[in-house]
């Protein structure tokens, strides 16, 4: 198999780079038991031979949805034998396949699009391979995530990688508040979630509330005819989405902490809890907020029962 190091070659010695489709991968010189194979996330062309080769010699693909594998099996021209593995049976089925594994299976495993394990089960069953001793190796390939940072036009490092954010408004809002608080104590990183076309604009106006007006980007069908980028601060974004809701599978990467950037406006305290005691009590109000912005909880609390009193007067 042709690697890196051979292309180091003058042009004069280096033989001509072949597809390798007839070889199984291996994990230190020995065929590995577990490949995790990433498949395009909306662009055939993107799939490698290697995920070909391996999905075409597989003694059994591992797969989220059936159906989905079975199309892109089709459009490659291959044949292969699927089993369902998803989050509801992962943990039931992975010692079987441990066994299996024992026997000399060799398994592939894919999400329904892009690379797996990234918002996509299979870490428990990587754990306990790789605990089992069993070869587990992966063949690079495409990565939504990844690829909506790097158009962002945001800063690419450091960056979090958060998969999708809790659906219910109020667990999102904490979430967010966590990492809110965690930037506070000096994190400074752009951050990535997932979202489906129906909850994004609620969780943007979600983050708005608990990050300010940051810059931010949306992206959607990425690798496909229709990709779209969408660029600005998370208020334009927001109006933009009210527009023109978006359509299929979406990213939203937001820029990282940057307290002195100019046009960014400071945290406006009374406003975060004005909105928080709409939606439950001031104890629990003020231990939100508090979480948000790192302030003491007995600060938060004075004001928040200032506010109170304006309310009832």
């Amino acid at each position: 198999m042709p690697e890196l190091d051979a292309l180091q070659n003058p042009p004069s010695e280096q033989e001509p780079v072949q597809p390798a489709l007839g070889v199984w991968p291996s994990v230190n010189g020995s065929p590995a038991q577990l490949v995790l194979v990433s498949t395009p996330i909306g662009n055939l062309g993107d799939v490698t031979s290697r995920a070909i080769s391996a999905l075409r010699l597989a003694d059994i693909v591992l797969c989220e949805d059936s159906r989905v594998t079975q199309r892109l099996l089709f459009a490659l021209g291959l044949k292969a034998r699927l089993e369902s593995f998803h989050d509801h049976n992962e943990e039931s089925r992975t010692p079987r396949l441990l066994e299996a594994m024992r026997r000399g299976q060799k398994y592939a495993l894919v999400s329904d699009a892009g690379t797996p394990l990234m918002s996509d089960p299979g870490f428990r069953l990587v754990r306990a391979a790789v605990a089992e001793g069993f070869g587990v190796t992966a063949l690079p390939g495409p990565n939504a995530a990844v690829t909506a940072l790097t158009l962002s036009g945001l800063p690419p490092h450091p960056y979090l990688f958060l998969g999708f954010p809790p659906p219910r408004g109020g667990a999102r809002r904490t979430a967010f508040a966590a990492l809110r608080a965690a930037e506070a104590a000096g994190l400074s990183a752009s951050m990535i979630w997932y979202e489906s076309p129906h909850r994004v604009a609620e969780m943007l106006a979600d983050l708005q509330t608990v990050f300010g007006d940051r810059p931010a980007a949306l992206a959607r069908e990425l690798t496909k005819h229709f990709e779209q980028v969408r660029r600005g601060p998370l208020s334009a974004l927001i109006a933009g989405v009210e527009a023109d809701p978006p359509r299929g599978e979406i990213c939203v990467v937001l820029g990282p902490h940057d307290p002195e950037a100019e046009g960014q406006p400071a945290f406006d305290l009374d406003a975060r809890l004005r909105d928080e005691l709409t939606r439950t009590r001031l104890k629990e109000a003020v231990a939100q907020v508090a979480a948000e912005t790192g302030l003491p909880r007995r600060q938060v609390y004075a004001r928040a029962l200032a506010l109170s009193g304006e309310t009832e007067a």
